[in-house]
């Protein structure tokens, strides 16, 4: 292409979750609601977490913090998405893409990697109890913690870095609900091998390792677990973790179904589906996954709604 005839793109077009219009205004609906019990139920989580004087264990500083992140991502996303349903010009900056594309890879990657130290500390937790106290202290929780959003925030400036550094200057219409990676570079009219390859080595790296520790957490807790001689302590382990089982198994089965469909039934309406999910479901259910089956949190907020200022933990 000469280059006296590129024209910059400085804005894009965000087709959204459906083009078709009548779809506009139910699915408004459906994802302020989405939206609204996230922010309910997340800043539930983190108010108990904080103020309850019951809950001030390592288990239930990651928790706040994955709260705190799940918030962060649907934040990120579903603001400008409602937005987007309510008008005809769906039209983002240049620099806002930018922004949210980075935002979004900050939280995502601090989610997978949270949900990799929570793994850690219950397997800590039923595998080496007496040592739970010292090997997980408060200054480790906050360690860990600080490591993830420091991975995250170095893992968005890296990749959105890529992203935005090859040109853009043909079509400015992205098939997606927001800004993500691969809808954006296939928009691209530059060479995109590089930035292709740092995307996928990342989320590889990333699904790869946290997955790993995930994985011998977990297969090390449930060798614990089946060692226990009294049904009564298997019971109370295992209950101990299901909660953060189930929000592992939701959180990477979506993201496996997105990375290891064939390519020839790949498509980016797949992936739009897919990233519905894990940017604004997920976020929704994380919560109710954790406070329902868990004994704990439920009788945190019960003393919470009945009297507030008793629950508050001691400064």
């Amino acid at each position: 292409m000469d280059p006296k005839n590129i024209t910059q793109v400085i804005e894009f077009v965000l087709i959204g979750v459906s083009e078709v219009a009548e779809l506009q205004i139910p699915l408004f609906l459906v994802f302020l609601v989405i939206y609204g019990l996230t922010m309910l139920e997340n800043l539930g989580i983190i108010t108990l977490t904080t103020v309850d004087s019951q809950l001030q264990t390592p288990m239930y500083f990651f928790l706040r913090h994955l709260a705190v992140i799940n918030l962060g991502n649907s934040t990120v996303i579903a603001p400008k998405m409602l937005v987007n349903f309510l008008v005809s010009k769906k039209t983002t900056s240049y620099y806002e893409c930018a922004t949210q594309l980075g935002a979004f890879l900050v939280f995502i990657v601090a989610e997978i990697f949270m949900l990799a130290v929570m793994a850690y500390d219950r397997y800590v937790a039923i595998c080496n109890p007496l040592l739970y106290t010292a090997v997980v202290s408060q200054r480790i929780s906050l360690l860990l913690v600080s490591l993830t959003y420091l991975y995250g925030f170095c893992t968005a400036i890296m990749v959105s870095s890529c992203v935005f550094s090859v040109s853009y200057c043909s079509s400015n219409v992205i098939n997606h609900f927001y800004c993500d990676n691969v809808p954006l570079l296939a928009l691209s009219c530059s060479d995109t091998y590089i930035p292709e390859t740092v995307v996928f080595i990342s989320a590889a790296t990333n699904l790869f390792f946290s997955m790993t520790v995930v994985l011998i957490s977990y297969f090390n807790i449930v060798l614990s677990i089946l060692r226990m001689r009294s049904s009564e302590g298997r019971k109370k382990a295992f209950s101990t973790c299901a909660s953060h089982m189930m929000a592992v198994t939701v959180f990477y089965g979506t993201l496996l179904f997105m990375y290891l469909q064939p390519r020839t039934s790949h498509s980016l309406d797949t992936d739009k589906m897919a990233s519905v999910f894990y940017t604004l479901v997920i976020p929704m259910l994380n919560p109710m996954i954790y406070s329902l089956r868990n004994k704990d949190v439920k009788a945190a907020l019960r003393r919470f709604m009945k009297n507030p200022c008793c629950s508050f933990k001691t400064m």
